[in-house]
């Protein structure tokens, strides 16, 4: 910190961006411990494709029944968080209350937790998943996009948000049911120039995940254009599995 955001901190004291009590940015960043705390990271057991967490810890890491019946397109989707405690009253404020700063400490923790995973090697390109845009003049932000920028600062990596793009507007996934989701997505993207994710490890970049039938089919119009491999990076998971298969 500088001597003048010193100076700031004293006269506006930072809040936490969550519970919005007083907190030492200096120590703990743009959350107060316990709200941090309360960030539940994504860990075993979980499916290997889709990271799915399980509600049985009886077992280790495998396919779950969905990605055994149906393979996604996309090779491996990465969620830094369970969608659940306090990751989603601070998703909820970036996401619907236009508290668009928030990209900034999501997006870092995102970054952080990419560097640790495998995907792929050269030619990565990383896009964030599109809005239509009838749902971003509603919004007026793309709050994947915002998270793609940070995670592709941090990464050193291209970004592109225009390539891939939504052919028709849908609605919102939350509230219907599984088969319905996945109808509901069913070509709604298109790629724009091909030539541009030709040969391309993509890596596309939203911000919660529960069925994942919209990363497939992102995935698949991708894969389909030329892409050599599609992995996704979601910031929270939502949903469990209890049957093993």
């Amino acid at each position: 910190m500088t001597i003048l955001d010193k100076l700031i901190d004293i006269i506006y004291p930072p809040r936490c961006h969550v519970c919005h009590g007083f907190i030492d940015r200096a120590e703990t960043g743009p959350f107060c411990k316990d709200c941090y705390a309360g960030f539940a990271k994504l860990s075993s057991p979980i499916c290997t494709v889709c990271s799915t967490p399980f509600a049985s810890e009886a077992q280790g890491d495998h396919l779950c029944e969905d990605c055994l019946r149906d393979r996604p397109a996309y090779r491996s989707a990465f969620a830094a968080f369970h969608y659940r405690g306090t990751v989603v009253k601070a998703i909820h404020q970036f996401k619907y209350r236009a508290k668009t700063y928030l990209s900034e400490s999501l997006g870092r923790l995102m970054a952080e937790y990419a560097e640790g995973i495998s995907i792929g090697s050269g030619n990565l390109l990383i896009m964030p998943v599109p809005l239509h845009p009838k749902r971003l003049r509603e919004r007026g932000y793309n709050q994947g996009l915002l998270l793609a920028r940070r995670v592709a600062s941090h990464l050193k990596a291209e970004l592109d948000f225009l390539t891939l793009r939504r052919a028709r507007y849908t609605a919102p996934q939350a509230g219907l049911k599984k088969d319905e989701r996945k109808r509901n997505v069913r070509g709604a993207f298109k790629v724009k120039d091909p030539s541009v994710v030709e040969d391309k490890t993509i890596l596309l970049v939203d911000d919660v995940s529960t069925t994942g039938n919209t990363l497939n089919e992102c995935a698949r119009v991708l894969m389909r254009s030329g892409s050599r491999e599609v992995f996704c990076l979601i910031l929270a998971k939502a949903g469990d599995r209890s049957v093993f298969i």
